[in-house]
């Protein structure tokens, strides 16, 4: 961690050139957009006079003023601690983003008003949607790692045709393909039940892949031990197998899970009241479209850190398990 802060440190520090290059390109980026008007002009108005009428030397003041600033937050940033770095990045990027949204001039006794129903109704049918799912998802993707590594050509072809098929096709087409496709054969489903296959069928063909690599990569000689012992094939997958591919299952069946929560806005179309659909509904009849997709545009962010620090414990604790 001290090797890291100080390499870090140098990078900011001794490195004339580098904070000059960052100065060049943030004075340039600045200087391409007319700035005039923003706050910072109103700012800079005893130094460039009237925002609207300062022309180049306005622009370039405020762009210079902008780069200036940057660059020394960027070399003192450089003397702290990594963990008090990314704190303080973070901790500026969110002002910067609130800064940004603030420019919408959101109604917010609106977005409190219809936050409660977006959490108890949006995000728990989310949730929902995505859990079930992942579970299905991942049910099929263990069947179809295994006939893909089996030695038998007909499981094996139906399973690559399936991952070839839906991994092929957008989840969006899919998703049209089954609710309005299986009626065709006299299968007629809700909309609920139809976008939770579409999103099995669709994610299970990625994570198919995910468990076949985790699967490959224990050694042949386990499988040949467990034979010897008299372990069938069931039982050699849940005791011997699986358990020891967990660790490289994990971070992308995790990264996958994320994946899915977002695009479970895509059953939306359908009708289902889901997070996305709620926020389009509730901004339609008030024309405050903004509020609600800004609303909505947050509590995934937020589901999205609370999965991944999650993923993280987890991948901790296989990891401390191996080192046992």
């Amino acid at each position: 961690m001290l090797y890291q802060d100080t390499v870090e440190s140098e990078i900011l520090v001794h490195k004339p050139w580098f904070i000059a290059s960052i100065f060049a390109v943030v004075l340039a980026v600045f200087l391409a957009f007319n700035l005039t008007g923003t706050t910072m002009g109103d700012l800079m108005r005893p130094v460039i006079g009237e925002p609207l009428e300062s022309g180049f030397y306005g622009r370039f003041a405020i762009a210079f003023v902008i780069a200036v600033i940057f660059c020394l937050n960027l070399i003192l940033i450089g003397f702290a601690p990594l963990k008090v770095q990314i704190g303080v990045v973070w901790f500026e990027l969110l002002i910067l983003f609130l800064a940004f949204f603030e420019t919408f001039d959101l109604s917010m006794p609106f977005i409190w008003k219809n936050l409660p129903f977006l959490i108890t109704q949006g995000v728990v049918t989310t949730l929902y949607v995505s859990a079930i799912s992942l579970v299905c998802a991942s049910t099929i993707a263990i069947f179809a790692a295994i006939a893909k590594l089996s030695s038998n050509g007909f499981a094996y072809a139906i399973a690559s045709f399936y991952t070839s098929f839906f991994r092929g096709l957008p989840l969006l087409m899919q998703i049209y393909l089954i609710y309005l496709g299986l009626p065709q054969l006299g299968i007629v489903m809700d909309a609920v039940p139809s976008g939770v296959l579409a999103l099995s069928l669709c994610v299970g063909a990625y994570m198919t892949e995910i468990f076949r690599s985790g699967i490959a990569s224990i050694d042949r000689g386990q499988w040949e031990a467990s034979r010897s012992m008299g372990f069938g094939f069931g039982l050699t997958m849940r005791r011997i197998i699986l358990p020891q591919a967990l660790p490289v299952i994990i971070p992308p069946t995790g990264n996958m899970f994320i994946g899915m929560l977002k695009d479970s806005s895509l059953v939306s179309v359908l009708g289902v009241w889901e997070l996305t659909f709620l926020a389009r509904t509730l901004g339609q009849a008030t024309f405050n479209h903004m509020e609600m997709l800004i609303a909505a545009a947050i509590i995934y962010w937020i589901l999205s850190i609370c999965l991944e620090l999650i993923q993280s414990r987890i991948e901790r604790y296989y990891a401390r398990s191996k080192v046992r």
